[in-house]
């Protein structure tokens, strides 16, 4: 990076530390309300924000973008009325700022009281969904954050856009356009910049495996992992098949191209012959390619071979790899040794083999019954998310309010001392 570059990355954080301890002792009233203004210019503004779109999708397309990220980036008009619902749907959630465990009082009388404060300035580095730039402001906003924003040079206009928005937002109820900054310049070189940008509280990487996984092996600054989506579903031996094929549908060809979307069907020996015709019948017309071990194959003589790779893929479009098992154990097995620790799935009746699965399966989401896609910060409750973390220190899973938040333990006293007689 040039002198300048690293110049100017140091004065956004400034100046977004500067703006957050000014936003740090707003009142949750004065938040909400930018939420709200926000969701009314983003309906007002829809048009505009589509056009802006329209030409990162154009260009995206030119340049032979996967189709899995170009659907990523896509920000049709329903999506944006989904953007607005969820900001409001932020508003009515309780302030994390402040709330505590109680107070408790040690034997020297001193008073003890531990609260939620904010952790400060945020990094998302993101490809290709310009939402997040709607989805992330909101959630730093109200868990009274400021955010630096570095999306990728194929949704540099959508970002624009909805960055512009955020500007005008913040300012008509006086807060700091500050609060949420883009950096606009695609160079790959300020995305490394923030890895290493000393005073940022918080880097989070959101995108495909190459991205976290620089970002966690390089940075210098603390880091959440948002892992890829290798997630599964195992029907088991006492599975009813046809709730099986409902959830293989919806987490197969309800959204193919996010990471909560199923990438490996598992399934028990006992009821494979069953089951796979049915399924492969079911998703092939959708387009759905299947790759599948020799005892899949057997059944269904169409499906592609599956090799190593195709169990370790995060396919993130129209394919799924099958694999024929003996049991609940082989079923954990292969997840383990494949899974990312995302979003896991069983299709059970039997009690013993569902409560052994949600209980060994070491993942940020395990279902039973139900499919992996309602991953989802929204769906949890939680008005949003700024990713889902599969790793285990400070926040796991869908990142909402809470998670961008710390705690902070006050102390009442009456002169107490430690060692002072």
């Amino acid at each position: 990076m040039s002198e300048v570059q690293v110049d100017d990355l140091q004065a956004m954080l400034t100046k977004a530390q500067r703006a957050q301890r000014r936003l740090a002792r707003v009142p949750m009233q004065v938040r909400n309300q930018a939420l709200a203004v926000m969701a009314r210019i983003l309906r007002e503004d829809a048009a505009e924000i589509d056009r802006a779109n329209q030409v990162d999708l154009a260009r995206a397309e030119q340049s032979a973008l996967a189709p899995g990220l170009i659907k990523r980036l896509a920000l049709t008009p329903t999506k944006v009325e989904g953007l607005a619902r969820s900001l409001e749907s932020l508003i009515g959630l309780a302030d994390p700022i402040g709330r505590g465990e109680g107070r408790r009082v040690l034997p020297n009388g001193l008073i003890l009281e531990t609260i939620r404060v904010p952790l400060g300035v945020i990094g998302l580095i993101f490809e290709s969904r310009p939402g997040v730039t709607v989805e992330a402001g909101g959630l730093a906003i109200k868990s009274g954050n400021a955010i630096l924003l570095r999306g990728g040079r194929e949704a540099q206009g959508s970002i624009r856009a909805l960055s512009e928005a955020w500007h005008r937002a913040l300012r008509e109820v006086g807060l700091d356009e500050d609060l949420v900054q883009c950096l606009e310049d695609p160079d790959r070189r300020l995305a490394e910049g923030l890895m290493h940008l000393t005073g940022l509280d918080l880097l989070i990487p959101r995108g495909g495996q190459g991205l976290i996984a620089t970002v966690v092996r390089e940075a210098t600054v603390p880091v959440i992992e948002t892992g890829i989506g290798n997630c599964h579903l195992y029907v088991d031996a006492d599975a009813d098949l046809a709730m099986g094929l409902r959830v293989l549908v919806d987490g197969k060809l309800g959204n193919p191209a996010v990471c909560n979307a199923l990438e490996t069907l598992l399934v028990h020996r006992s009821v494979a012959p069953e089951f796979l015709p049915r399924a492969y019948d079911r998703l092939s017309q959708h387009g759905v390619v299947f790759h599948g071990d020799p005892a899949s194959r057997a059944l269904v003589p169409d499906m592609l071979i599956a090799d190593e790779a195709d169990y370790r893929e995060e396919y993130l479009g129209l394919e799924i790899a099958v694999k024929v098992v003996d049991s609940l154990d082989a079923a954990l097995e292969h997840i383990e040794r494949y899974g990312s620790k995302h979003s896991e799935a069983i299709i059970t009746q039997s009690y013993p083999s569902g409560q052994a699965f949600l209980e060994r399966v070491d993942a940020a989401c395990v279902y039973w019954n139900a499919s992996t896609r309602f991953s989802d910060g929204f769906e949890f409750g939680l008005g949003a998310e700024v990713g889902i973390s599969t790793q285990k220190l400070h926040a796991r899973g869908p990142m909402g309010l809470e998670a961008l938040t710390t705690w902070k333990t006050i102390a009442y006293g009456e002169g107490q001392t430690r060692d002072i007689p």
